[in-house]
């Protein structure tokens, strides 16, 4: 298993980034939203993401870049459960994550939280719309 969350996993494209807020699907899991849509890369990662802490609800950079750092980890520590996933069925996805609730919490909490968002974004996944 490798637990790495490197720069090819950064999703950079504004023309893709724009193409979620336009037409891609929404996952709701406390404390994240995540708008996933099914894209076709260049390279063959199985997924981009971009991670957001919107500045109306934390106005200090310092919590911004906090709470952006956790979620990174604790999506870098389960990305194995989706990045299985979307090999075995030979998908890839743009996925736009945003933390969307004024409380922090803790990176153990964190993890039990993303780990539920990735359940809930493979059963959106499965389903034919999308």
């Amino acid at each position: 298993m490798n637990y790495k969350l490197g720069k090819n996993y950064k999703l950079c494209s504004k023309t893709t980034i724009q193409g979620l807020f336009d037409n891609g699907v929404s996952v709701k899991c406390y404390p994240f939203v995540a708008l996933i849509k099914e894209v076709k890369f260049e390279d063959e990662m199985p997924f981009k993401v971009v991670f957001s802490a919107p500045k109306r609800t934390f106005r200090k950079a310092v919590q911004r870049n906090a709470i952006k750092r956790k979620s990174k980890e604790a999506f870098r520590l389960n990305k194995n459960i989706l990045e299985q996933y979307l090999k075995e069925n030979n998908k890839q996805i743009a996925l736009f994550l945003v933390y969307s609730t004024l409380e922090e919490f803790d990176h153990i909490i964190l993890q039990k939280k993303t780990k539920k968002l990735f359940d809930k974004i493979i059963k959106k996944l499965n389903e034919p719309h999308v």
